[in-house]
């Protein structure tokens, strides 16, 4: 998991917000809710991973997305995870790998830029940003993962929110919220990169 730092620093786990902020955090979903503009913001915490699949067994999640992991084999009692799988209405997988064991339950499969073939940036465990420059050329159809993400929520009426033309844009953006109303309260903070 070559940024699994990274996707925690931008909230990609069910119980943080950006920039390494938490829901517990007094004014932190103002704070983030302020920083993008919106009014509509997740109230909570979500679904931890296994708590997740438990929550598509029951019904109570009829349409998920998995990017660019493999649930299917990775999570315990794969037995349940494939039960679930199979039971969710839509399931939307974006992979850089066109068979898994997730993508055979697939609805809708977004293929995924792979290692070498996307630019952004990796933030590895010792939280060290660094630059990744694709040098592969991208196959037909595909397209990074952040070029994903925004063609959706463009697509859903969303474009202002995500009016990104480069992972630079994103980074920016992130190195900015991470500065935003901090006051030094959080240690987390690479605002001073957000004019690369």
């Amino acid at each position: 998991q070559p940024n699994a730092m990274g996707g925690r620093e931008v909230g990609g786990l069910a119980n943080t917000l950006a920039a390494h902020m938490d829901y517990d955090t007094p004014g932190a979903m103002l704070r983030v809710s302020d920083f993008w503009h919106s009014e509509q913001m997740a109230k909570g915490p979500g679904h931890k991973a296994v708590e997740l699949f438990e929550a598509v067994h029951r019904g109570e999640i009829r349409v998920l997305w998995v990017m660019g992991t493999n649930p299917a084999v990775s999570l315990p009692d794969t037995d349940r995870i494939h039960q679930a799988l199979s039971r969710c209405q839509t399931l939307i997988v974006s992979d850089c790998v066109a068979q898994t064991d997730t993508t055979q339950f697939a609805d809708i499969l977004l293929p995924a830029a792979g290692w070498g073939e996307k630019d952004g940036t990796v933030t590895n465990s010792e939280r060290r940003i660094s630059r990744q420059r694709r040098f592969l050329t991208l196959p037909e159809k595909v397209r990074p993962d952040w070029q994903i993400m925004r063609d959706v929520a463009w697509a859903l009426g969303h474009a202002q929110a995500f009016d990104y033309r480069s992972p630079a844009d994103i980074f920016r953006e992130h190195a900015a919220l991470s500065g935003y109303g901090n006051g030094g309260e959080r240690v987390f903070n690479i605002s001073a990169l957000s004019q690369l």
